[in-house]
């Protein structure tokens, strides 16, 4: 069959309209959910770009495919379910943002610097592997300064057209197709061209940029291409699309600003959490209040006008993205390649926003950061929404075996095609994520490894060699809103995901392809 991925970035699962939590209008995905399977409790391996980008190409967790924070590049010869259909024969392409090598902003830039002294040993590996002198091919720089031409099969695609960077002002092959049109983003994007700018956070504003011109656009219009391209060849396709929305800066176009009144929605249940049995860095963040970190991808207070005008902005952008799926889905309807074609829609991980009263992501797994929609529809599946903890990493094996392909060896995700296919899924009672940061915060020096065990019964979260837990029972408080690490009374509960989360570490330690002998 065909296989179409399509993946937003940093959009949480209740977001969506048929979660029913937000009123955020998204009829053509909310359409793809109710023809296909809804996976209700899907996590991410890693609550970080890079790291899960990787994850959804390989299979494999960080710690296993290599690439464990932001700033460095997943090794070029990484084995991908794309390079593996592509091997087979597939015609593959990528549009929107891969980020699976460095965008070379300042921020990773300083992280780099934070790697090499953080962590000697990945900083070592990854000179051995890609050199002192190495240059991404996702640099925001590189490509805002003229057309770049990615090398043949990157990472399994021969094809692709890249948005690079956030927001509305884009780099990557965007540029130059705005720029055909008239338009350049360098110039004419950007808070500084808004109209309207929410003085409050910066990160909230009118993009300039005419939604036919926007990246989002170029992003479905590109995917579109290509489909009528198939169409006409008979090509068999594996298309990865990828939008760089809803990820801050919330700047929707015209036509999707003002679609929401900050003053109209409703706050989270839990904005207004004291934070009595957070850890000391949270309680830290919760006392800056109203005041964003200098990172801008950084966890921090929103004020309640600061929440709602994001929310209002995000929502907006939601909405351009559900248009942009629906000409996508009505392209494989008009074309005649729906019924053969596989469609996975996910993101490459959540966002807290305004849960217990933060906002963003890193050094922090409250569900909204690490649950992430997971909708797939194909032929010979049935629909209905599906309950069982399933992991990013979930999606690669079963894009091979719903495809007739061999699954990749190492490969430590598990095939959903049996609970596709309305058969039982796989005996999971434990799901890992990981996170491993170079720097630290306020209370928290680095480097940080996080790891969280999600069960039915608990979310159990470790920060390594700083004497930091967090436990909470998911069935007496599901909102995540006191920790028990420290009582007594969840002794039992505490054991109980300690010994999951080192089965689960056990299980996911890289055993290579190496045999251990000789046959």
């Amino acid at each position: 069959m065909n296989v179409v991925v399509i993946v937003a970035d940093q959009l949480r699962a209740d977001h969506l309209g048929h979660e029913g939590v937000q009123p955020v209008r998204t009829p053509n995905i909310d359409a793809l959910a109710a023809s296909g399977v809804r996976f209700s409790r899907a996590f991410v391996a890693n609550p970080v770009c890079m790291p899960n980008r990787a994850t959804i190409m390989t299979g494999r967790w960080p710690s296993a495919h290599g690439l464990r924070t932001n700033g460095l590049p997943l090794d070029a010869d990484a084995r991908t379910f794309v390079r593996v259909l592509r091997e087979a024969g597939w015609t593959t392409a990528a549009v929107g943002k891969l980020h699976l090598q460095p965008m070379g902003w300042p921020f990773e830039e300083f992280q780099l610097s934070e790697i090499k002294d953080a962590m000697p040993d990945l900083w070592q590996q990854a000179v051995e592997r890609f050199g002192t002198d190495f240059v991404s091919w996702e640099d925001y720089e590189r490509h805002a300064a003229g057309p770049v031409t990615l090398p043949p099969d990157y990472y399994g695609f021969d094809d692709v057209a890249l948005t690079v960077g956030h927001g509305d002002r884009m780099s990557g092959n965007y540029v130059s197709w705005a720029r055909e049109r008239g338009w350049d983003p360098m110039t004419q994007a950007g808070a500084e061209a808004s109209a309207e700018v929410f003085p409050a956070w910066r990160q909230v504003y009118e993009s300039a940029v005419p939604a036919a011109l926007h990246p989002t656009s170029y992003v479905m219009e590109q995917a579109v291409e290509r489909l009528e391209r198939y169409a006409e060849t008979g090509e068999q396709f594996c298309l990865y699309v990828s939008f760089p929305d809803p990820h801050h800066p919330f700047a929707p176009p015209a036509e999707y600003w003002g679609r929401h009144d900050p003053k109209s929605l409703t706050m989270p249940a839990t904005f207004d959490d004291d934070h009595g049995s957070s850890p000391d860095y949270i309680r830290r963040i919760v006392e800056q209040r109203g005041f964003p970190n200098e990172d801008p991808m950084m966890t921090w207070a929103p004020t309640e006008e600061q929440y709602r005008h994001a929310l209002a902005a995000e929502l907006g952008s939601i909405e351009f993205i559900d248009d942009s799926v629906g000409r996508i889905l009505e392209a494989l309807e008009r074309l005649d390649l729906s019924d053969d074609t596989l469609v996975v829609l996910t993101a490459d991980h959540g966002d807290v926003f305004g849960d217990h009263g933060l906002m963003l992501k890193h050094f922090t797994h409250y569900r909204g950061v690490v649950r992430v929609p997971l909708l797939i529809r194909g032929p010979g599946i049935a629909s209905g929404e599906r309950d069982g903890l399933v992991s990013s990493a979930d999606i690669a094996n079963t894009v091979l075996d719903l495809a007739g392909m061999p699954r990749i060896p190492g490969v430590q995700g598990v095939s959903l095609e049996p609970v596709l296919r309305g058969e039982p899924g796989p005996d999971r009672h434990a799901l890992l994520v990981e996170e491993d940061q170079p720097f630290g915060l306020d209370g928290l020096s680095g480097p940080v490894r996080i790891r969280t065990v999600i069960t039915d019964r608990l979310r159990l979260t470790e920060i390594a060699g700083h004497g930091i837990t967090e436990l909470y029972d998911l069935i007496a408080d599901p909102h995540e809103r006191v920790n028990l690490a420290d009582e007594a009374s969840a002794a039992a509960l505490l054991a109980e995901g300690r010994a999951e989360m080192l089965a689960e570490v056990l299980r996911l330690i890289d055993d290579s392809t190496v045999p251990f002998h000789a046959a």
